[in-house]
């Protein structure tokens, strides 16, 4: 059990560190699944977010939260589905180079073990910015994801389409 355990508090210490965002995601709106009588229901939450490094570019990305006593105190084991959609919302402009799989979100969705991880990409023979979302544990890793694609287009009077190539590699 030591053994276990220490393995475990080392691969926890081997994760790189968080980056710091400049934003928390913006909650839409939340729908109750599963009804509890004395303590509060699970639920889906979508919440909102820009990608801090392309203006121009939102996503929203759809999570279940665990209800009951242990999701009101935050120990539940969350579930790994989630959903994602981008979308361009205005002219784009990447403010910085980037390699292909950055992280653009990351919050943890476990007491210790567990995130939810948008990450970045870039498809330079379309010209599309690639988003996914995936679900993962320091343990057993999880195969749950989503992918969402923005075709880089002009806007508005915009003549001159960013070629997302320049900037992520």
């Amino acid at each position: 059990m030591r053994r276990i355990l220490a393995a475990a508090l080392a691969a926890l210490l081997a994760v790189p560190a968080i980056p710091a965002f400049a934003q928390s995601p913006e909650l839409i709106f939340r729908r109750s699944t599963v009804f509890r009588l004395l303590s509060p229901n699970d639920k889906l939450a979508t919440y909102g977010i820009d990608d801090p490094e392309v203006e121009g570019v939102a996503c929203h990305f759809t999570v279940p939260e665990k209800g009951g006593w242990a999701g009101a105190f935050g120990f539940a084991e969350q579930l790994s589905e989630v959903s994602l959609a981008c979308r361009q919302i205005g002219p784009i402009r990447i403010t910085g180079r980037s390699s292909q799989g950055d992280v653009v979100f990351r919050e943890g969705r476990s007491f210790f073990f567990k995130r939810v991880q948008i990450v970045r990409g870039c498809d330079a023979r379309r010209n599309v910015l690639v988003y996914m979302i995936y679900s993962d544990k320091l343990i057993d890793g999880s195969p749950q994801n989503s992918t969402s694609t923005v075709p880089i287009m002009p806007w508005g009077q915009q003549t001159e389409v960013v070629r997302c190539g320049d900037f992520i590699s």
